[in-house]
């Protein structure tokens, strides 16, 4: 929606309303696709997944790349998410459960974008003490071991 300013010429307030509407659609569709299930799937996937159904409701409803800041965090930090995901599954996803549901999003985002070094995430995020552990261990793709 950041194309819909006052300077913006009729076609890229168009295109940013389409876009706004595939996203809309798009988180629309992710809890259509869970409602379709019945309950006793949904329990039954949200049990695999060892969260309680309605946690699992509320991460389809953020999408798939409710993440993302997860990962930038990562890269900051030196770790290399596919080597974390790889050694660690359950750690991993752990990980992006607690991103996903953090909210404070938005401050993180803007933290990493002003100055991604400065410490102050460690106040608010949820996966602190995880990041920090993992960041302490020797990691293949690191150089620095």
């Amino acid at each position: 929606m950041s194309d819909l300013h006052a300077g913006a010429s009729p076609w890229q307030m168009i295109e940013g309303m389409k876009q706004w509407w595939r996203n809309w659609r798009g988180a629309s569709s992710r809890l259509t696709e869970l409602a379709c299930c019945g309950e006793y799937e949904v329990e039954r996937m949200a049990r695999d997944l060892g969260m309680p159904p309605s946690e699992l409701r509320k991460i389809a409803n953020h999408g798939p790349e409710a993440a993302d800041l997860l990962l930038r965090r990562m890269a900051e930090l030196n770790l290399d998410n596919k080597e974390v995901a790889a050694t660690a599954p359950g750690t991993f996803q752990d990980l992006q459960r607690l991103c996903t549901l953090c909210e404070s999003h938005r401050q993180c985002a803007r933290d990493l974008g002003r100055d991604p070094a400065d410490k102050a995430w460690e106040d608010y995020c949820p996966n602190v003490a995880m990041l920090k552990l993992l960041d302490s261990l020797p990691w293949a793709s690191r150089s620095e071991w």
